[in-house]
């Protein structure tokens, strides 16, 4: 209770500061990490002292040759080094650790988090390990904002309004998506969505794009020469089910890329149970393995790091043939897999955008190849794809759709892109339940909400909800002559224990029941009355009632009008099965 009553809630322009200073330290994070991602893979890969680096652009032949292999497992031990000595949170993708702190830690993600965060996922990016730069920053973001609330002493609404907000400013600054790191904040983070949470994350995305687009320049992640003429025909139907069909492909793929990032670490933890380092590194060798032979095979290494390179090639349609996409597709599933199933730390968004790419041009290609009457434009489907694989795996559809709208910057695409992610995330849905972030939280036993519901149980107050049939009994009152009393009233579910017009106590139909029965006839009702009561007026609103009775250590409500408080001043009692049943009255109106 001390330690409730400490908290301060911040006003409107002091929270928004705070939002904003949140926004500048989610776009200098954004940067750092980069400069980070830069020098490890420059570093490790090209044995030179750099801070360039362009992930759209191919990474180089290493000059180690073949043992190149060892580079990805050089750097699982500093990865496992720095998650398993200093904050194990950081391993793995990010994003789960973020909705874990805000649903059952009341926001609070320790500090150390965002530094390990940093140098462990630029480390295993830059060394080869096949994961991306979303679930970092989110989480680089969102420790800053936990941080700065816990500093300040705000409430945990106020704390996890500026996690989501430094998340969605860490994600607008990396892919120069402002409206998508809002959304992602929303469908993602936000426990609530109103005015007073989507303005402080508004203002932290656009001032965290701001800085982002000083840094890394304003132009899109990836440019598409082929889409600069209209693609999408709307007077011919066969190529919207063209785009159906992609979804429910994506879909199962969707679902199998889910399921073996997690197969993947039970297998690792299986057969290499004791020793983090050796089950990273058995991991990372096999991915420097599969990066080495594409290298030998195709010229580049493809499925290393972020893959945007890669990505890239397939918008631009100098990828060759569907096959090779395929071949691709599936390398960079396993190689994701491989990675983040032995201990990896990075997100899943940016393995996402290769695998659904890849997919969605081998599939656009196979098209334009059986129908060549048909506008098929390959790098459509591709783009379509990036956003049904990221919106089906996160689960964040809206998200999905936007963000790879702003990334490319072609609105030619938002038709067949919406056709896709809809389909991808319902077979999805059907085929997988969970989405890959949730999954890792219902696997150790937390569970994520699956939708936000107007909490319309909420607009109720004490009037509103308050049981007004009582029944007034003397102090005096044996509990022999108080049972003769419940039974002459089966209707009335509280009894005020009054003396002189006061209140000294109250019984439920049940606890004075239970009272006849363990404590004897002859006990009076003012002895056994339940004392643990508090009094409110009738227009405290439920989420208040609740916050009272909880600082109170309470186990009802007396519901009363005017000073001083009477017996006759009384207009009814609030207690379990009272905010049980408006509970119930919403769950009708948003069944689970």
């Amino acid at each position: 209770m001390p330690e409730a009553l400490e908290r301060k809630e911040y006003g409107t322009f002091m929270f928004a500061f705070l939002s904003f200073l949140t926004g500048i330290i989610a776009g200098l994070g954004a940067l750092v990490f980069r400069v980070l991602i830069a020098f490890f893979h420059n570093l490790l890969f090209l044995g030179k002292l750099s801070l360039s680096f362009d992930a759209n652009v191919h990474t180089p032949a290493s000059p180690w040759g073949g043992w190149v292999i060892l580079v990805p497992a050089i750097g699982a031990v500093g990865v496992v080094y720095l998650t398993k000595n200093f904050a194990p949170e950081a391993k793995g993708h990010g994003v789960p650790e973020v909705m874990d702190a805000i649903y059952y830690n009341k926001g609070n993600i320790r500090p150390v988090v965002a530094m390990v965060k940093s140098l462990a996922s630029a480390l295993c990016i830059g060394s080869g390990g096949s994961v991306g730069r979303e679930g970092p920053i989110a989480q680089i973001g969102s420790a800053f904002g936990s941080t700065l609330g816990q500093l300040l002493r705000m409430p945990p609404w106020q704390i996890i309004t500026l996690i989501a907000a430094g998340a969605g400013g860490g994600i607008a600054a990396t892919f120069n998506t402002p409206v998508g790191g809002l959304l992602f904040a929303t469908e993602i983070l936000l426990h609530e969505v109103s005015v007073k949470t989507l303005v402080p994350v508004i203002i932290a995305t656009s001032t965290a794009t701001y800085l982002g687009q000083l840094f890394f320049g304003a132009h899109p992640a990836f440019v598409i020469p082929a889409l600069e003429t209209p693609y999408f025909r709307l007077d011919n139907p066969f190529v919207l089910l063209a785009y159906v069909g992609l979804g429910v492909i994506l879909g199962g793929v969707t679902a199998l890329y889910v399921r073996s990032v997690y197969a993947f670490e039970r297998f690792f933890d299986r057969y290499i149970p004791r020793n983090d380092y050796l089950r990273h590194m058995a991991g990372m060798l096999l991915v420097g393995l599969i990066s080495f032979i594409l290298l030998k095979t195709s010229g580049h290494y493809h499925v290393e790091g972020v893959g945007y390179a890669t990505i890239q090639d397939v918008l631009t349609g100098s990828m060759g043939t569907e096959a090779i996409l395929l071949l691709l597709c599936l390398l960079k599933l396993v190689a994701t897999a491989l990675t983040l199933g032995s201990g990896g730390s990075g997100g899943i968004f940016s393995p996402s955008l290769f695998i659904g790419a890849t997919l969605g041009g081998a599939y656009g290609i196979a098209l334009h190849r059986m129908l060549p009457g048909l506008a098929i434009s390959p790098p459509a489907f591709a783009v379509a794809g990036m956003a049904g694989l990221v919106g089906g795996a996160t689960g964040a559809a809206l998200t999905a759709i936007v963000m790879i709208l702003e990334m490319t910057l072609d609105y030619n695409v938002v038709i067949p892109m919406t056709v896709t992610v809809a389909f991808c995330y319902s077979v999805r849905r059907h085929l997988c339940r969970q989405s890959i972030y949730t999954m890792k939280l219902v696997l150790r036993g937390h569970y994520m909400p699956e939708s936000l519901h107007s909490n319309v149980y909420d607009l109720k107050r004490a009037k509103d909800i308050m049981e007004t049939r009582r029944g007034i009994v003397p102090a005096s009152t044996t509990l022999r002559d108080l049972a003769c009393l419940v039974r002459e009233a089966p209707g009335v579910p509280w009894f005020l224990v009054a003396d002189s017009n006061e209140l000294i106590g109250i019984f439920s139909r049940q606890a004075a029941l239970e009272a006849i029965l363990t404590q004897g006839d002859s006990v009076l009702a003012a002895d056994a009355a339940c004392r643990s009561y508090i009094t409110i007026n009738g227009n405290i609103p439920l989420y208040s009632i609740l916050a009272h009775l909880r600082l109170a250590h309470a186990e009802m409500a007396v519901v009363t009008q005017g000073n001083p408080v009477t017996v006759e001043s009384i207009l009814g009692v609030i207690g379990k099965e009272e905010i049980a049943g408006i509970m119930a009255e919403a769950v009708e109106i948003f069944p689970g």
